[in-house]
């Protein structure tokens, strides 16, 4: 394990941004001070004022992995968040076979000690029929139990009334939600097939995958959440109306939280016409008015976590007609510079964006000694260049799908490092393929 000394940055942190030297031994903070002298042995790195952040800990990824690894896999996954300053994942169930039962949890737990460069955690999924296993669940061994309340692959759509009433009142952990009323889904569908047949224009898909559906799903998630006190996270809000429905302020204290993704905040229904099903994504991409609504619920602390729901498909596949073009965008490589240009545009706070994709999520699910700049934390850590911009292309990308939705784009910040445990696996452009990341530990 080398030993660091990283000096002159601009760390932001808890709500301060203050200039600091940190540094680091055996894989955790072990000083930050205003001015510290090189030991022996200790490499240095000179952060010459950039900033230096808390690592991103993305809490909604899928890797598809197993079942799905010709066009993802957690090594070229991680391998993507490692240079896109994401320290940690934690990554969905719906693979084949699906993580439903804690054999198959801990079979991917194994398969991501060998291969993941980042810190990873994986939930538990719940089906209408597994019910055993989310009451026997360690709360120690999984981040949450993930409930799809609308359309997903496999078994995994929770339809059941009496085993979502079940699943709320007795999870162990937190429950997380996909929210989409499925019959209303299909019925949009079904009207859009009888007008275009197969080739149903990418912007209906906001239509079909309509904020009415989102706001009904939504709405029955957070009634069971109250009716049994469930500690309750919302995923990928789309709508301004859904964001309505989510108190302002500090997560402390609140058993009822939200979270968007970056996609989100960058794409509306305008890009269809340019990027068409590339950013087709379950909940859908909806209008500026949207977009505009869900930055300012997330400055707001409506809305507490900015996470990816990254989903990758391969080229091929995203350029089939609509009924078979499948939805997910590759996104974790440049999500914490796409939430950063929010910064730039002067729509959120620095400050606000590391709480929102760091600390929030580190607290809301109990991770242990990671997501804040502390001594004796561990040291996931990104260095930002804030100027140095960076064109996206598609050369670049370590998704195994070898795309990415934000091809073209120049962000006006680049990820200079990113630090796992105190080791450097990202530094200019560079990956270190000999580091490993850890399992996530939940202090419950």
């Amino acid at each position: 394990m080398t030993d660091w000394l990283i000096t002159n940055a601009e760390l932001v942190n808890e709500g301060r941004r203050f200039h600091a030297d940190v540094r680091v031994r055996d894989g955790r903070i072990e000083r930050i001070d205003g001015s510290l002298g090189a030991r022996p042995g200790e490499r240095v790195l000179d952060a010459r004022g950039r900033w230096l952040l808390p690592g991103m800990i993305d809490d909604q990824v899928h890797f598809r992995e197993p079942g799905l690894t010709h066009k993802a896999d957690i090594e070229h996954e991680s391998r993507a968040c490692a240079a896109g300053g994401i320290t940690s994942f934690m990554e969905m169930p719906n693979t084949k076979p699906p993580a439903t039962d804690r054999a198959a949890l801990e079979a991917k737990y194994a398969r991501a000690a060998e291969v993941s460069r980042v810190n990873y955690a994986f939930y538990l999924g719940a089906t209408n029929d597994n019910l055993a296993e989310i009451r026997a669940l360690d709360p120690r061994t999984a981040p949450g139990i993930k409930v799809f309340m609308g359309a997903s692959t496999g078994n995994m759509l929770v339809d059941d009334p009496a085993t979502l009433d079940a699943i709320f009142r007795d999870a162990p952990v937190p429950i997380i939600t996909h929210c989409e009323d499925t019959p209303m889904i299909l019925a949009n569908e079904d009207a859009a097939r009888a007008r275009w047949g197969e080739d149903v224009p990418p912007e209906q898909h906001p239509l079909i995958r309509s904020r009415e559906a989102c706001l009904k799903s939504t709405q029955l998630a957070i009634l069971l959440a109250r009716r049994h006190g469930t500690r309750l996270h919302v995923l990928h809000i789309s709508t301004a109306d859904e964001c309505a429905l989510f108190e302002p302020g500090p997560l402390a204290g609140k058993r009822i939280t939200a979270e968007t993704c970056v996609h989100f905040l960058h794409f509306c229904d305008a890009d269809y016409a340019r990027l068409g099903h590339r950013i087709k994504c379950n909940p859908a991409i909806k209008t500026a008015a949207d977009r505009a609504a869900i930055t300012r619920a997330l400055a707001e602390g409506r809305i507490d976590v900015l996470a990816t729901d990254h989903a990758p498909h391969l080229a091929e596949e995203k350029a089939q007609p609509y009924p078979r073009a499948p939805s997910g965008l590759p996104l974790v490589q440049y999500a914490l510079q796409c939430a950063l240009e929010r910064v730039f545009d002067g729509q959120l706070t620095l400050e606000r964006v590391v709480e929102a994709v760091t600390h929030a999520p580190a607290t809301l699910f109990d991770v242990h000694e990671r997501g804040f700049l502390r001594e004796g934390f561990h040291a996931d850590l990104v260095l930002v260049d804030p100027d140095k911009p960076h064109t996206v292309t598609a050369g670049e990308v370590l998704s195994k799908c070898g795309w990415s939705p934000f091809e073209g784009t120049t962000f006006r910040s680049s990820i200079a490092a990113t630090f796992v445990n105190g080791q450097r696996v990202w530094h200019e452009g560079q990956l270190d393929d000999s580091v490993r990341g850890a399992r996530l530990e939940f202090a419950r």
